[in-house]
């Protein structure tokens, strides 16, 4: 963009309006905690630890206090990492609401840099999480309560198959058929690709449903299920079609946590991604102990672009990547 283009763009995107309604959410949800007496907390946007996850690819920098410039820092996906340390130091329920930085897609539904809502609640298992997160997406939307379904339900219902027990085979044919999509060999990016094209845009139409029990190899940071361990005590949240949160019933096992983050780095190098630097002080965060919580992750920019029936996120924020 020339300086000249520049000089014609500066104006905010968002209208007054729209500023004035994101303070009043922010202001609301704030109460919401303050009401529960969870902590709201503040860490660093910048860490030499990041996430392993292949979906997700973090933004970089350097700084010449650290180690003369020669280690990177990463501008952090979610405070996930950093709120963990402080529930194994002892600080109890704790929220924050913070920016989040993903170099990721841009378009309606994602800006690089967005704001971030992320809470984890000490004695909470994932179903206690999702019925406060509930709470809240009725306060704000006010919309009536969500639903609840499997992931393999959902598979089940809308494509006929199930996710845990049916072939590659099966589920490529589909990805041909109707999702118009490519080859694929990994079980995971098959059922990734059905979800995103042909089942998620149906998601949450007339009020706000939540997906849980997500398969063991979706797990990330969540823990198995003791009554089924195909399945992960994971949740995420959709309304009119769009993700909203993605939740945990958190792993506390050190030991198996770096585990995942290894696999992960060693399926980034298959498909030619850069790997990443496992977070050690997580992971002996972890180690020391947390307690037994259920975390959730929620993008403040969606909320409100529903909440206001805005058509892109673009459109809530004063200035999305294009002005910034």
């Amino acid at each position: 963009m020339s300086s000249k283009d520049e000089n014609s763009d500066w104006q905010a995107i968002a209208s007054q309006d729209v500023l004035i309604a994101r303070a009043n959410m922010l202001a609301k949800i704030r109460q919401f905690f303050s009401n529960k007496n969870i902590l709201e907390v503040d860490t660093p946007s910048l860490s030499k630890g990041t996430i392993t996850d292949i979906y997700l690819d973090a933004l970089s920098t350097r700084s010449k206090h650290l180690n003369k410039g020669q280690t990177p820092l990463y501008l952090q996906t979610s405070p996930e990492f950093a709120m963990k340390r402080l529930l194994a130091s002892g600080m109890g329920s704790i929220y924050q609401i913070c920016r989040a930085f993903r170099d990721d897609e841009t378009g309606r539904y994602h800006n690089p840099e967005f704001l971030m809502l992320e809470w984890y609640r000490v004695n909470f298992n994932h179903l206690q999480l999702m019925a406060e997160m509930d709470e809240l997406l009725v306060m704000v939307l006010d919309t009536e309560p969500a639903d609840i379904i499997t992931y393999q339900a959902l598979f089940l219902e809308i494509l006929g198959v199930d996710p845990l027990e049916d072939s590659n085979e099966c589920f490529q044919k589909l990805v041909t058929e109707k999702a118009n999509g490519p080859t694929l060999t990994d079980r995971d990016e098959l059922l990734h690709c059905l979800f995103a094209v042909l089942i998620e845009p149906q998601l949450g139409k007339k009020r706000p449903l939540m997906v849980c029990d997500f398969p063991a190899s979706q797990s990330s940071l969540a823990r198995l299920s003791k009554q089924d361990p195909r399945v992960s005590e994971r949740f995420e949240v959709y309304y009119k079609g769009i993700e909203l949160a993605n939740g945990f019933h958190e792993l506390k096992d050190a030991d198996e946590q770096r585990k995942r983050f290894e696999q992960d780095n060693a399926q980034r190098l298959k498909l030619n991604k850069t790997q990443r630097p496992l977070d050690e002080r997580l992971l002996a965060a972890l180690q020391s102990g947390i307690p037994d919580c259920a975390g959730v992750a929620l993008g403040l920019d969606r909320l409100l672009m529903l909440k206001l029936n805005k058509k892109s996120i673009q459109e809530v924020m004063p200035f999305p990547i294009d002005r910034a």
